[in-house]
């Protein structure tokens, strides 16, 4: 059996990368011992990713609406005629129950959009207030004729329902406000793209196909076009490229704007990142890359809003064949047809039947992708002591330390012939790889098996049309996970099911306008309650604007001003940059300008040295975050946020300092273990969870299972600065204070 397996083995049989029978690109399966990777090894405990995402139950309204207050008259108005002296508190109350239990009430309650939570609350409010408050003329006489002359409880409900909606204002609008909240036809949101009837051509493909070059082609040769990009990357490299070729063309980013020639002469030609696209500008051509983001949990509603919204005759697709039936339903509804063209990959891509096993195997042109900090950082250490420096790019570095990187990665005049990366690779960077290796073939932080529409992104890295390295290799770091990695890159990528949505300003705003009670975060919180979206669609970005306006809550600030913070590209699971952003915003508030000496002495306490340890590298691209928020709010408020040029100035130098960490990488992580400092800091990185795998960087803080526990103070000691150390022991000891005074 082994030597019938080994010569079936020895045949070169291919694999289509991408779907089935429609590849793209041709996966050679070298030959080699593949039932060798069970001998290294049981495979590892993996999860399969779910079809979809198992999320926190949404909320209903009736959970979410806060009870509004109701005034009560000071005085009633004093009636005297007869029966009213018998209109008694207890018989007032007795009324009030036998109203509460009819069935009937309950019913035209529920037809008012009153569940039994909210009917519960409306009715104990509107029965304090007919028991403590004086009443109006007309409820005097109601309670008159229902007690004395027996008329049924039932003409109370108007007067209960009249308070039920002063306790909950919603209900006085809420066909209105379920209306406002529809999203099941976003194609509605565009109405000059509407007016058009566009060329939709979609350019199908995997990774170093040559699909992009196509449309950009199409670009640069029009009058005017627009190029939008999933990365600030992909956009400046753009921009360069067409004006080298004599196009003048301008940037468009989150946080920056160059013009080919000055901003009262904008270019007929624009490169942006997708969500800075113009819905409101007529262009001949526009390019929007990547069009599988369309799938993405957070920023899925930029490319479905592009792909909407772009008022351009002709529009230029380009990204993987499993978006082509999405887009085409999307587009069904207004009519627009889509033309699709399908590209091979130039090169040929291998996969291996065995591991690299060892870091002893590595050779030039090799990139090995992690998954966490702790695996780069490890990796990079196993390299260092075999005398190997590798470049090293992940997702926290700034845009210029990733070139930098790169273009020591790719110059093969330079020592560095290796590369450790994260899945930031995937897409952004042009890198001469012949070899992408896998640490993992899981991904934290729920030990998930790698989707394969990621993995053959990642794998499609290998190999470059025109370069040293044509034909690519994928592999594991371990024998055991090769087998898995196998299977993941030979199983065809599912058609794209649902693409994210996200409201517009305007729907929230309109929103506010009926809720003028609600804070902001309840006013996110009630709109994804109330919102209809259909099966194709999922909602996005309210998670991420939420968590943002959390930090805000209690700062005063207009409702467009707040919105407009609350949808800035930073992470608020980096705590030092939520701080910042909340001290920003606090600033705004008080009137008083964000300057660079503000931001530089105050704010991050500038001048600081190069990096020595992990801690100061990771503080360093915390601050880079910072100017980066700067930088993104000074394109929109420049009188509150007046001196961008100087911030970039002093961004370009966080980046050299961080650019010096990374090229030091072995020395700051000796550094932090001769400090007993954690090399991963408490912050998470963009797209991905740091997990603590490698016990020779990081001290050990787990106390033995039958050991005596460690106070709080002693597991935390050697993890803290003294100043963070000495807040701990102030926040703990008013904690303490607090505890004993609700006892006493």
């Amino acid at each position: 059996m082994r030597s019938m397996a080994t010569s079936t083995m020895r045949l070169c049989a291919t694999l289509t990368l991408g779907r089935a029978r429609s590849s793209a690109a041709t996966i050679h399966l070298s030959s080699g011992a593949y039932s060798g990777q069970r001998r290294h090894g049981a495979r590892k405990k993996i999860t399969l990713p779910a079809k979809a995402k198992i999320t926190e139950r949404r909320k209903t309204i009736d959970e979410l609406v806060v009870p509004q207050t109701v005034r009560r008259p000071k005085s009633g108005v004093v009636l005297e005629f007869d029966g009213m002296e018998n209109v008694s508190r207890e018989s007032k109350g007795a009324k009030l129950d036998e109203f509460y239990r009819k069935p009937i009430i309950k019913e035209m309650a529920a037809e008012n959009h009153m569940n039994s939570r909210l009917y519960q609350k409306a009715y104990t409010d509107f029965r304090s207030y007919c028991l403590d408050a004086p009443l109006d003329a007309a409820l005097q006489v109601t309670f008159c004729d229902v007690i004395n002359s027996n008329h049924s409880v039932d003409i109370l409900f108007p007067f209960f329902l009249a308070h039920a909606k002063k306790v909950f204002p919603h209900l006085e609008s809420i066909d209105d406000l379920r209306l406002i909240s529809d999203l099941t036809r976003p194609h509605n949101w565009y109405p000059e793209a509407r007016t058009l009837h566009r060329k939709i051509v979609f350019h199908a493909g995997p990774t170093n196909s040559g699909k992009t070059y196509q449309a950009l082609q199409r670009f640069t040769n029009a009058k005017s076009g627009v190029y939008c990009g999933p990365l600030k990357l992909l956009a400046s490299e753009v921009f360069q490229k067409t004006n080298t070729l004599g196009v003048n063309c301008d940037l468009v980013t989150g946080e920056e704007r160059l013009f080919a020639i000055d901003n009262y002469h904008p270019s007929a030609h624009l490169s942006s990142t997708v969500e800075m696209l113009s819905t409101q500008m007529k262009i001949d051509v526009a390019v929007i890359d990547e069009i599988q983001m369309l799938r993405d949990e957070q920023r899925g509603w930029a490319w479905t809003r592009a792909l909407l919204g772009v008022v351009a005759d002709e529009v230029h697709l380009c990204g993987e064949k499993a978006a082509v039936p999405v887009v085409r339903e999307l587009l069904d509804p207004i009519g627009e047809h889509v033309e699709v063209f399908e590209y091979e990959r130039k090169s040929s891509l291998t996969i291996n039947t065995f591991g690299l096993g060892s870091f002893e195997n590595i050779q030039d042109g090799d990139c090995i992708v992690c998954f966490s900090r702790a695996a780069i950082f490890d990796s990079t250490r196993k390299l260092e002591k075999r005398g190997i420096k590798p470049a090293v790019i992940y997702g926290d570095l700034p845009p210029g330390t990733k070139l930098a990187q790169a273009a020591k990665f790719n110059n093969p005049d330079d020592p560095t012939k290796v590369l450790v990366s994260t899945d930031a690779i995937g897409m952004g960077l042009n890198l001469n790889i012949q070899r992408v290796i896998f640490h993992s073939v899981t991904r934290p932080p729920n030990n998930e098996l790698l989707p394969n529409y990621s993995a053959l992104q990642i794998a499609g890295r290998a190999g470059r049309y025109g370069t040293a390295f044509d034909d690519g290799r994928a592999m594991t770091l371990k024998h055991e996970d090769i087998g898995i990695l196998r299977d993941i890159l030979s199983q065809p990528v599912a058609d794209i099911e649902k693409v994210g949505i996200a409201p517009t300003f305007d729907q929230i705003e309109t929103f506010s306008f009926h809720l003028p009670h609600a804070s902001f975060v309840n006013l996110l919180d009630i709109f994804t309650s109330l919102c209809s979206v259909t099966e194709k669609f999922f909602l996005c970005t309210v998670d991420q604007i939420k968590s943002l306006a959390v930090e805000i809550d209690n700062i005063q600030l207009p409702l467009k001003v707040r919105y407009t913070f609350c949808t800035a590209p930073i992470n608020t699971d980096n705590k030092p940059v939520a701080t910042a952003f909340t001290k920003i915003a606090r600033r705004f508030s008080n009137g008083q300008p964000i300057t660079h000496e503000w931001l530089y002495s105050d704010l991050l306490r500038w001048p600081k040295e190069k990096p020595t340890t992990i801690a100061e590298l990771s503080e360093l691209e915390s601050d880079y975050d910072v100017t980066d928020l700067y930088l993104w709010l000074s394109l929109r408020y420049p009188d509150m946020f007046p001196e961008g040029d100087d911030v970039r100035v002093f961004s370009r130098q966080i980046d050299e300092h961080i650019q010096h960490g990374v090229d030091n990488i072995i020395e700051l992580l000796d550094n932090s273990v001769r400090r007993k400092k954690p090399v991963i800091p408490q912050k998470t990185m963009r797209s991905e969870t740091p997990e603590i795998t490698e016990g020779e960087v990081l001290p050990e803080i787990t106390p033995k299972r039958h050991a005596k526990r460690k106070s709080v103070m002693e597991s935390v000691r050697n993890l803290l600065s003294p100043e963070e150390l000495e807040q701990l022991k102030q926040e703990l000891r008013k904690a303490d204070e607090s505890s004993r005074s609700r006892k006493e």
